[in-house]
């Protein structure tokens, strides 16, 4: 079993601070400052541009991929870590297209990441090949699976609500038609046990700075199965994805395995950073994790509508339905949010009434439970919220 205690004392967390906002970004690992302050000094300092070799910098997006693909059932070599979240997306779909070439219908969910719906909007209007970008609801996925389907696109977790797709039935169902399944880890990985193997996936992308932990602007990570990793095209074709870049040739040929899936440079102080990461998650059983998630969801849900009745649940109601996230509706919520952070209780809002809060066991435990439903209940019982220095809305929400 995990000891939860254990990896909660491996974080810094502001004094008296309860953070329930870590499915948005993460704490910072008490560790990381100093292996960042290595990696500055002792490697780029003291090693210069032989760092790439002697460091290992140049390995080090395949060899934390295979630690981030062991918390997403992931076959080993199968997973690369680079650029952003959205590369990724454009990669995965782009990729997934050529595969189907006689096939036009990509479907994806009102609930998915606008972002990734952006990117599949730009890569289809630029490639001018007659796809369409089919929106449906989100429990309306399935019905929506026929045999025009090109590719399914969908994040595992809904960003707003934490309501969880089934990715085993979706995907069997996908390929039944003869479609290719995307998935968008963003919400799922590092909060719940992920199987991409046994759900047959073909390609799966995710962050590192949400439930991970490697800080703002961290690098992304993508999955391809094996059944098409030596034959799909990256249609970035960057120069660290060749298959001998320091050949320098002027004709791209794509590298052999997930290293095709490199474009740019990486990030050496971020990926050292999602190292530092890495070495608490290499102590994680992700079942246990999973138990421990459910527990504090419960306990919350259970609390908050007991004193906070004003609070609409907007989460699934089974725990097996939904990640590591509860979201209460609230038609001012916003400023709502504002009061509980002034308080130090922290989550955050989405559009247009969505207070969403974040349960990561590995630095939340029951006792923070509840004293943030005790915030919660001052707050949302005495209208604390309705002050307009909390309705003045900021540039992130």
């Amino acid at each position: 079993m995990t000891d939860f205690a254990a990896t909660k004392a491996m974080f810094h967390l502001p004094e008296g601070m309860i953070y329930l906002d870590g499915n948005s970004l993460g704490p910072l690992p008490k560790a990381t400052e100093a292996r960042i302050a290595k990696t500055v000094t002792d490697e780029w300092g003291e090693m210069l541009i032989t760092g790439w070799n002697r460091a290992g910098w140049m390995a080090r997006p395949t060899d934390d991929g295979d630690r981030i693909g062991r918390l997403i059932g992931a076959e080993p070599s199968h997973v690369v870590l680079g650029d952003t979240l959205s590369i990724k997306v454009y990669q995965a779909l782009a990729a997934a297209i050529d595969l189907v070439p006689e096939r036009k219908v990509i479907l994806t969910d009102s609930g998915n990441f606008p972002s990734d719906i952006y990117m599949a909007e730009g890569l289809t209007k630029s490639l001018g090949r007659g796809h369409e970008l089919r929106v449906v609801a989100p429990e309306d996925v399935a019905d929506h699976i026929d045999d025009d389907l090109a590719v399914m696109m969908l994040t595992q977790g809904d960003y707003r609500t934490g309501r969880l797709h089934d990715m085993a039935a979706l995907t069997q169902k996908a390929h039944a038609a003869g479609g290719i399944a995307i998935w968008d880890l963003a919400h799922t990985a590092g909060a719940m046990p992920v199987d991409l193997i046994g759900c047959n996936v073909d390609f799966a992308v995710g962050c590192t700075y949400k439930y991970l932990n490697a800080g703002p602007g961290s690098p992304a990570f993508i999955y391809v199965a094996p059944r098409h990793i030596d034959h799909c095209q990256p249609a970035l074709s960057g120069w660290l994805g060749h298959e001998k870049p320091f050949a320098f040739d002027l004709e791209y040929r794509p590298g052999t395995g997930i290293e095709r899936m490199r474009v740019g440079t990486p990030s050496v102080l971020q990926m050292a950073a999602l190292d530092s990461a890495l070495t608490i998650w290499d102590q994680v059983d992700m079942q246990a994790l999973r138990a421990a998630s459910i527990a504090l969801t419960e306990q919350f849900i259970a609390d908050v509508e007991a004193r906070c009745p004003m609070l609409t649940l907007a989460s699934p109601r089974d725990p097996q339905q939904r990640g590591s996230q509860v979201s209460f509706a609230f038609e001012h919520g916003y400023a709502a949010m504002q009061a509980l952070i002034a308080r130090k209780v922290v989550g955050d809002f989405r559009a247009p009434d969505i207070m969403r809060f974040g349960f990561a066991p590995l630095f939340i435990d029951k006792a923070d439970v509840t004293k943030a439903v005790d915030v919660m209940a001052d707050v949302m019982t005495n209208r604390l919220w309705d002050n307009p220095v909390y309705k003045q809305v900021a540039r992130v929400t």
